[in-house]
Order: structure tokens, then sequence, then C-alpha cells
């Protein structure tokens, strides 16, 4: 072997092995894991025909099963206007899918005997301790006057949307009206302290631990972290999950060497015509570090966070969550006397349960999605999703700078996409 020869093996395999370290898992080939390379091949056709029509921008999908990595594809565009092209690596708003990070860096201090899951939240925030309820009119509206809160919101009542401190955005009512829109307009216009002063003026829209409706409790959950910690959401998310999980991208601020790798939507939506912007925009400072809505992840990052999930908390040397702790995360929290809306939320997640953070599928059929019982899942607004199937041993992470309506379809196909390639 000629000494060029020897150089150049020597740097494809340096170069090989850089992009094995940045990867979560192991590669496989599709058919050693019980999926076919033939059907799974139409996700790449299904992507690349819609990015041609311009329906999305480009996306980025993981697919591990079996403990390997038989996908990681990127399509399209990371900036379409821009001419730049998607790659693995590309970072997104992930929105919501910020909420089950938060809800495990709490049940991290839960562990740490620093929390407890039925405490008020006014232990922590005391302006909370005498909460007003909107009362109802003969047809079921709130109106303008107000009766006492039957009992406390609780740190439970935070992580599965059963506080009342729902999101003005999601629906017209005198008291949708009354309050921020979501979490990262919300960490837009307010400092800490403005906002948990602003929630805490406003009624509820229901009494607590009554309805599951979507809302701000994974951002009091997120300052209720920092009051305990004494750090910032980031900080201490940064030292108790990113690291030991080697989530290298994921944060809450997208820094000038990283910011070429941020996506962008369309200019315009699709379907709506409406202008579409990053929202909120990470390159610039927030004025809290919101734990329902504001964070940035890549696929790999995020992957190998529901990849920790589905090993009961732990990720190769690292044991970040006790096993029954994400036994617990994962059941379902609402009982027979809450009543279910998270299909308002998403309706691809109608008839779901929820357990801490996130959604929980409870039976095999009615969703209008495949998938098994005991499924675990919360996508964001921005276009991103993300589920893990234990009894398939399976994990996907679909990341798209795609807001708006045109989200739910993505996820409903993707997921079809995904189950139909299993052929074991």
């Amino acid at each position: 072997m000629t000494a060029l020869r020897i150089l150049t093996t020597a740097l494809c395999l340096l170069a090989s092995g850089a992009a094995f370290a940045a990867e979560p898992l192991p590669r496989a080939k599709p058919e050693d894991v019980g999926l076919s390379s033939e059907r799974l091949a139409r996700i790449g056709e299904t992507l690349k025909a819609d990015i041609e029509a311009g329906r999305i921008p480009g996306a980025v999908i993981a697919i591990a099963r079996h403990g390997k990595l038989v996908v990681f594809d990127a399509y399209g565009w990371r900036d379409k206007a821009a001419g730049v092209a998607m790659t693995t690596d590309t970072i997104f708003n992930i929105a919501s899918m910020t909420k089950p990070m938060t809800t495990v860096g709490a049940l991290m201090l839960y562990e740490r005997g620093k929390i407890l899951i039925d405490e008020p939240l006014a232990k922590y925030f005391p302006k909370f301790a005498q909460m007003r309820v909107a009362a109802r009119d003969p047809a079921g509206e709130p109106v303008a006057e107000t009766v006492p809160a039957n009992r406390p919101i609780t740190i439970q009542d935070l992580m599965r949307h059963t506080s009342g401190l729902v999101y003005g955005g999601r629906g017209n009512t005198l008291v949708h009206k009354m309050y921020p829109a979501g979490s990262g307009d919300a960490a837009r216009d307010y400092d800490a302290t403005a906002f948990t002063d602003k929630l805490a003026s406003l009624p509820l829209l229901y009494q607590p631990a009554t309805v599951w409706d979507y809302g701000f409790g994974l951002d009091l959950l997120g300052l209720t972290i920092e009051q305990i910690s004494k750090q910032t959401l980031g900080q201490y998310l940064q030292a108790n999950l990113f690291t030991p999980l080697g989530m290298t991208d994921t944060g809450f601020s997208i820094s000038p060497e990283r910011a070429a790798r941020y996506a962008r939507p369309l200019p315009v939506d699709p379907d709506t015509g409406k202008p579409q912007t990053r929202s909120p925009e990470l390159t610039e400072p927030l004025k809290f570090e919101c734990g329902g809505g504001c964070a940035a992840s890549t696929a790999s990052d995020y992957l190998r966070f529901a990849l920790m999930l589905m090993n009961g908390g732990r990720s190769g040397e690292a044991h970040l969550l006790g096993r029954k702790t994400v036994d617990y995360m994962l059941s379902d929290q609402l009982g027979p006397n809450i009543r279910n809306l998270v299909g308002n939320a998403d309706p691809t997640r109608a008839d779901f349960g929820f357990g801490l953070g996130l959604a929980v599928r409870t039976t095999p059929g009615v969703v209008r999605m495949m998938g098994s019982v005991g499924q675990f899942t919360w996508p964001g607004a921005s276009g991103t999703d993300w589920w893990v199937d234990p009894k398939e041993e399976l994990a996907v992470v679909y990341l798209s700078a795609a807001p708006g309506p045109i989200r739910w379809h993505y996820r409903q196909k993707i997921n079809a996409l995904v189950y139909q390639a299993i052929i074991d």
C-alpha cells in the first residue's frame, strides 16, 4: 500500500469514527432489526416529492429499533430561501418537545427528595396560594365572576396540564383572552417575575385537577426547578441531562457559531398563505427560559433523550432516573374523573392518555395513528415530532421547520410510513 493510500485510509477511518461518535447508536441494516429497506425508502420518496412541491422546506428523520440506528437522513433545505441544504446536524426549534425534558429535570429533584409530586405550587410561588376560577353561565361558558379554587395547584397539575392555567392562543373565551398566547410568546414578552405575577393574577379556566387543557404548567415547573436548584433552567438541564446524555446541540439559545445550522421555515405557509418565522427566535435572548416550549435540539440529540426513557432512565453508564420513576412518568395520570381534551391541543393525539409531561397510549385502537399500548410522545408546534414504542423497541424523531396545521398531516404520514416498514 502506498503512503498516499495509507494516509487516505487513515483519514477515512478518522472521518468515519467522528461521524460514528456523533450518532447515538451503532448502525444496522434495516433487515437485521425487522424492517424493510424497500419499504423504508418510501419515507424518502414521499418527503422528496413534498419538498419539491413546496409543502415543507426539508426534514431530518432518525429511526432506531432493537438498539440499532437504521435511518438517519436529511432531506431538502435547512433554509430554502438562502439555498442552504438540510444536514443531519441541523438545529431546530423543538417547541413543546421541551416539556418532557423539563419534566425529567423535575423528576430528578423528586428522586433527590427536593420536591414532591403533590406539593402546592404556592410553596415555591406564594402568590398562587389563593387562586380564583372563572364561574360559568347556564351554557357552561366562563364569565367575569369568579369562585375560589377547590384545592391548590400542585406539581402534578403542572406536569399533566390540569392546573387551569391555559394557553391564551388556544381558545376565544373571556379567560383565554387574558392569558399570553403560548410559552414562546410569554418568554419573549415577560421576565420570570412578571410572568408569574401575570398568571397568578388571572382566573383559572377550570378547577384544578378536573380538566386536561393545554397551558403554562411546564413553564411554571421550569421556574420551580430554578427556585430549587438556584440555576437557570438551561444550566440545570445542561448539567443534569444534556451533558450526561451527550446532547451537545440542545439548549435555550443558539450561539453565533451554531446559527448557520439553525433551520428556517418556508417564508409563507403553503396552506394558509400567512408569513412564517422562527418563533421563538433563539439567536436572540429570551426573558426567561421557558420549560414549556423554548428549547432547540437536533435529531440525534433528541433520539438520545428518547432512548434514555425507553431504557428506563439509563444511557450507557449514565443512570439519570430510576426505572420506577420512568414507569411512573409514562403511566396515564388522568384517571376517570379528569376530562381529557388532549385532542384539542393536537388532533393526532386525540384519545391518548397523559403521563407526566407527555402523552401515553392506553388503547390499541381508537387513536388515529398506529402504535402500541405504552407508546409515549409529545410533539412540537414548530413542525417537530417524536415517539417511542417500547413494545416494538422503536424510537423515531422527525424534525421539520413546518409550523401551522400542516404539522398534523406529517405526524400521521410519518407514523404510517414508519410502521408499514416493520416486517418481523
